[in-house]
């Protein structure tokens, strides 16, 4: 039996603000426009309200995806019924797969966990774009450490349902209790686990972290990666008689 960890990707093992930093100054300066450290925050902002309401059900992702550059554009002054809003998307997402960065730390718990726990397997389960995500897993060495990536573009269905975790263990094939999740996310990775029982590790924990961990069932929190591969190391010991 496999030490199964279903880890986020974003902010989580790359860094997707730096990736998201360098695509959006150069898509901005392609269509002419000044980039600027406030244009990026707004930018942030906005994409993050609106993964938000997506993780909620409340808008489609061709939704998400040409709203956040007409409301960019829009603070920028521009006539966005001249624009071809979702190529604009389509080269900023182009721009963040060739784009990768690491979380600092990142690579070493790979080796880690590859050198030390020869029965972990590490899956990636994010939401988003597939060209993207595997653009940035393939930039930056993870493509070595990783058995499969769960991609919510590819699988019809995103974080935190229910849907999308029960496909990932389908796909695996092992016991729920074989899996950890581990990510940043509250509203995504760790209401996941919480919705499919899995074991969760909520990585970077931040805020009221007492009150998270109640509401959201988390079981583990680490701050750093010295931190998260001590917990993976301790429960893969004591998880050996999964049924």
């Amino acid at each position: 039996m496999h030490r199964n960890l279903l880890f986020d990707l974003d902010q989580t093992l790359l860094d997707f603000h730096a990736s998201e930093h360098i695509a959006l100054k150069l898509v901005m300066e392609e269509n002419r426009l000044a980039f600027s450290e406030e244009r990026y925050d707004l930018f942030k902002r906005i994409n993050k309200s609106l993964w938000l309401e997506f993780e909620k059900g409340l808008i489609t992702k061709p939704e998400l995806f040409g709203t956040r550059f007409r409301r960019l554009f829009e603070d920028c002054g521009c006539d966005t019924g001249t624009l071809d809003l979702m190529k604009i998307n389509s080269d900023f997402i182009d721009r963040m797969a060739q784009n990768g960065v690491l979380m600092d730390g990142a690579l070493g718990l790979m080796k880690k966990l590859a050198d030390n726990i020869p029965a972990a397997r590490v899956y990636i389960i994010t939401n988003g774009v597939v060209r993207n995500a595997m653009g940035r897993i393939n930039s930056t060495g993870l493509k070595d450490y990783i058995t499969d990536v769960f991609v919510s573009e590819a699988m019809g269905t995103a974080k935190p349902s229910r849907d999308f975790f029960e496909l990932v263990i389908k796909a695996i094939g092992e016991p729920e209790g074989s899996c950890m999740v581990i990510g940043d996310s509250l509203t995504s990775d760790m209401l996941g686990a919480k919705n499919a029982g899995l074991t969760s590790c909520w990585f970077m924990p931040s805020g009221d972290i007492a009150e998270a961990v109640r509401e959201y069932d988390i079981d583990f929190t680490a701050s750093s990666f010295d931190e998260l591969y001590e917990i993976i190391r301790k429960w893969s010991t004591v998880n050996n008689n999964i049924k």
